[in-house]
C-alpha cells in the first residue's frame, strides 16, 4: 500500500549496497537507481554520497528520511496486523524457545504484552543456548525458536528479528584497566569472562575477532560461564573483563555497576533471528512473529 519507492530508499538505506538492494527487492540496478533519483528530485536533495570505490553513506537529509520511514513502516505493519486480527480468532498452545540472552532480556516484555492480547493462547518458554534451541526445533519440542549467533543450519528457516551489540565491559570500580579505549589485540592483556562452549554470543565474538588476527587460543579466559547472569554476578567481584549483550546490562549501566570500554574499530554486532523448519509454518507461531515484529 506505501510508496514503492520509500520501500527502495529504505532496503538501500539499511543495505548501503545497491546490487544488495535490487536482489532483495527482486528488481534491477537501474530500476533503485532510478527510484532514489525520484525521491532525491521530489525532496530536493541528495540522499546518499556516492564515493569513488562505490560505497556510498546516508547524508543528513538520507538520515532524517530513513528515521521517518523506520515509523512510517512501523504504523503501516500495525494497521495490517490489527485489521487481520479483525477476521481471525486464534487459541491453542504455543511452544517457544529462546536462546539465554533473548530469554532473560528480550522477550519477556514481548510475551506480557502478547498473552494481554492473546488470552486464549497458552505459550511455554524454554531457554538453552543457540545449539540447544535449534536441536528443541529439530526434534519437534518446540515450534518456534529466537536464537542468537550466526549458526545457518540446512533444515532450519531463519528470520531476523532485533538487532543487537556486544560491549566490552568491567566493574565501575576495576583498576585493573583504566582506559576507556583498547585496542583489538589488547584483548589478550586482561583476564576474561566468556559464555560457554556453542553459545551464540561466543560465536560472534570469535567470527568478530578474527579479521583483527585475535583467536580463542590467545585470550585470557579466566572462566566460561553457562549464562549471563552468572558472568554479570562474577564480574561485580572480579577484575576480570567480559563481552556481553548490551540489552542485558542497561540496569546496571544507569547504577554504575558497570562501565563500558570502547575497543578501537571493532563493532560487535548480530540479529536475534526467529527459528522455523522449512515447509508450512504453525499458524501460532507467524501470530507471534507479527505481533513481536509490530511492537519491537
Amino acid at each position: 500500500m506505501f510508496d514503492f519507492r520509500l520501500k527502495v530508499f529504505y532496503t538501500v538505506a539499511k543495505r548501503l549496497n545497491f546490487t544488495r538492494a535490487a536482489a532483495e527487492l527482486f528488481i534491477t540496478q537501474p530500476a533503485v537507481t532510478k527510484h532514489i533519483r525520484e525521491l532525491e528530485a521530489h525532496f530536493k536533495c541528495s540522499l546518499f554520497e556516492r564515493s569513488g570505490n562505490k560505497k556510498i553513506t546516508l547524508t543528513a537529509a538520507g538520515e532524517t528520511l530513513l528515521v521517518h520511514a523506520e515509523q512510517l513502516f512501523g504504523v503501516y505493519r500495525e494497521m495490517e496486523y490489527d485489521m487481520n486480527l479483525l477476521t481471525q480468532s486464534h487459541g491453542g498452545q504455543l511452544r517457544i524457545g529462546a536462546s539465554t540472552t533473548v530469554a532473560q532480556y528480550v522477550i519477556p516484555p514481548v510475551l506480557a504484552k502478547f498473552h494481554q492480547k492473546f488470552k486464549n493462547v497458552q505459550v511455554n518458554l524454554i531457554s538453552g543456548n543457540t545449539e540447544d534451541i535449534e536441536q528443541a526445533l529439530l526434534r519437534k519440542e518446540i515450534e518456534l525458536g529466537i536464537v542468537e549467533g550466526m549458526s545457518h543450519h540446512p533444515q532450519i528457516k531463519y528470520e531476523e528479528f532485533l538487532e543487537d551489540e556486544i560491549v566490552l565491559i568491567s566493574n565501575s570500580q576495576n583498576k585493573a584497566i583504566q582506559k576507556q579505549t583498547i585496542k583489538p589485540e589488547e584483548l589478550k592483556n586482561y583476564a576474561l569472562l566468556l559464555r560457554e562452549p556453542g553459545s551464540g554470543t561466543l560465536e560472534v565474538i570469535l567470527h568478530a575477532l578474527k579479521p583483527h588476527g585475535v583467536k580463542l587460543a590467545d585470550l585470557q579466559i579466566e572462566m566460561q560461564l553457562g549464562s549471563t547472569e552468572s558472568i554479570k554476578s562474577y564480574l561485580i567481584n572480579s577484575n576480570c573483563l567480559a563481552l556481553i549483550s548490551i540489552h542485558a546490562i542497561i540496569p546496571e549501566l544507569k547504577n554504575n555497576q558497570f562501565k563500558v570500554i570502547d575497543i578501537k574499530g571493532l563493532t560487535i554486532s548480530r540479529s536475534f533471528s526467529f527459528i522455523q523448519t522449512h515447509g508450512h509454518p504453525g499458524a501460532l507461531a507467524e501470530l507471534f512473529i507479527r505481533f513481536a515484529k509490530s511492537i519491537t
